[in-house]
């Protein structure tokens, strides 16, 4: 199991690259999103898998750590507002320039 989470991490990751080095900024911003979640469930298994297991302590038996979740849940309200602002940034700069393409310039053209 722990092969198969490391193994779509890392696909989620290179999917991610791969759309942030493209050059519109749709990509971009879609590669930024894909990159975060993959961070998200990163930081989520590494609090470990548990089944059955309560976030709080009381008495005997396995105990989940509520940290990561907790860390998870504020990373992807923070990773919300943020995309919500790099789109308006690529909505503004798509109105500025006249291009998609994230250095403003349609590729083969010169200056």
């Amino acid at each position: 199991m722990e092969f198969l989470l490391a193994s779509g991490i890392g696909f989620v990751t290179a999917c991610a690259v791969y759309l942030m080095l493209r050059g519109r900024t749709f990509s971009v911003v879609l590669g930024l999103s894909l990159f975060g979640y993959a961070v998200n469930v990163f930081l989520f298994a590494m609090g470990r898998l548990w089944t059955n297991a309560q976030p709080i302590l009381v008495g005997e038996g396995p105990v989940a750590d509520p940290l990561p979740q907790a860390l998870v849940l504020t990373a992807i309200v923070i990773g919300f507002a943020t995309t919500g602002f790099v789109i308006e940034l690529a909505l503004r700069s798509r109105h500025e320039s006249g291009t998609d393409h994230v250095d403003g310039r349609e590729p083969g053209g010169h200056k």
